[in-house]
């Protein structure tokens, strides 16, 4: 074995598997309803995905992503999907106000309301707790609720507020969603985490306003904060502290690995400057450059992730505007984010080995002659 091949063997073991790590995820469009656009919210352990979506007629309709097809549920939006293929979100009543519901093999139960005229359902796990935010009556406020065993539970609010709503809920029945605070400015609000029957404001990474919108079994939270410059940042609140992670924008989605899901650039929903990024283990990971750029889409935001590292996310194709997105889900076909480090190490190894085995390919015909 000569140096020419050593040097391929090493690119093989390191430097050559950057080259097939451009490409991370396979794409599926889940299509529309017959509409224009579509926008994905939730996904579970199956890649059974909900969301809403315009129908031939114009409206919006939430619709769930199963086996490859898309369904119309019938229901205003859907926002969220546990295990078991129950699905929160809202639906339309006789009297047009909307109200939560929770949609299980072909049947739509409306969860009523906290008194109010509209409920809205936001996160459900997989015992069926569901959460959410419902009006409260004689108010313009709304509160955050858990819904158990048929029960509609005021999760009230944090000291001096008087609003909140529950964005998202583990499977210990953990929520976690935005609140008013005596402090806040006009539309300001904290995050909040609600265990254990209270309700903790999670502060903010130095501004007036932050909203929660995942958490994982471990009551890891991710959201959007705003940092004391005044811009707007993904947070991480893990161990009672708030981290930022270090860029303007928003974590949706966290999954029990810790993975986040979200945007980057923080102009607001489907702006088209957004970017959605995957942040693992310290890295942060634009999904644009995770797919095949033949592809021709822009990903805006990514919403949600499961445990086997799939994403829900909302796009566009390239240059189309915002108003036209689809949504995409994302299955990994490689480590996500493959550190150079790592990459180099590889390299490494490769080199040695080669070079070993030269040096045993050199020693060998002078052993042969002196036997």
């Amino acid at each position: 074995m000569g140096l020419l091949p050593c040097f391929l063997l090493a690119l093989l073991f390191g430097w050559g598997q950057s080259l097939s790590a451009d490409v991370l995820y396979i794409v599926t469009d889940l299509g529309t309803l017959g509409g224009s656009n579509s926008s994905g919210e939730g996904i579970n352990s199956s890649a059974q995905v909900v969301g809403e979506s315009s129908t031939s007629s114009g409206l919006g309709h939430g619709f769930l992503y199963s086996n490859g097809q898309i369904t119309d549920l019938g229901v205003r939006f859907a926002s969220a999907i546990n295990d078991q293929t129950q699905v929160t979100g809202a639906a339309y009543t006789p009297s047009f106000n909307v109200h939560a519901f929770v949609y299980s093999n072909g049947q739509t139960t409306d969860l009523g309301t906290l008194g109010g005229s509209d409920s809205f359902g936001s996160g459900i796990n997989n015992t069926g707790q569901v959460t959410g935010y419902a009006r409260i009556p004689g108010t313009d406020d709304a509160h955050a609720f858990i819904y158990t065993n048929g029960q509609m539970t005021d999760l009230g609010v944090l000291p001096g507020g008087t609003s909140s709503e529950g964005l998202a809920i583990n499977k210990g029945g953990q929520v976690t969603g935005s609140a008013t605070t005596s402090g806040a400015a006009l539309f300001g609000s904290h995050a909040f985490i609600y265990s254990g029957g209270r309700m903790t404001d999670l502060g903010t990474l130095g501004g007036v306003t932050s909203v929660a919108y995942g958490i994982n079994d471990s009551g890891q939270v991710v959201g959007y904060s705003d940092a004391s410059g005044g811009a707007g940042h993904a947070f991480l609140f893990t161990n009672g502290r708030m981290l930022d992670l270090g860029f303007a924008g928003s974590g949706f989605g966290i999954n029990n690995a810790g993975q986040i899901v979200g945007s980057v650039g923080g102009q607001g929903p489907f702006s088209s400057s957004n970017r959605a990024f995957l942040y693992n283990n310290g890295v942060t990971l634009d999904l644009n450059d995770a797919i095949d750029p033949g592809l021709n889409l822009t990903l805006l935001e990514a919403r949600a992730i499961n445990d086997s590292g799939q994403i829900v996310a909302n796009g566009t194709s390239t240059n189309a505007p915002p108003e036209l997105a689809h949504t995409f889900l994302l299955t990994p076909i490689a480590t996500p984010v493959s550190e150079p480090s790592t990459l180099r190490a590889l390299a490494v190894t490769g080199l040695i080995l080669c070079l070993l085995l030269l040096n045993r390919s050199l020693r060998a015909p002078f052993s042969r002659a002196t036997d």
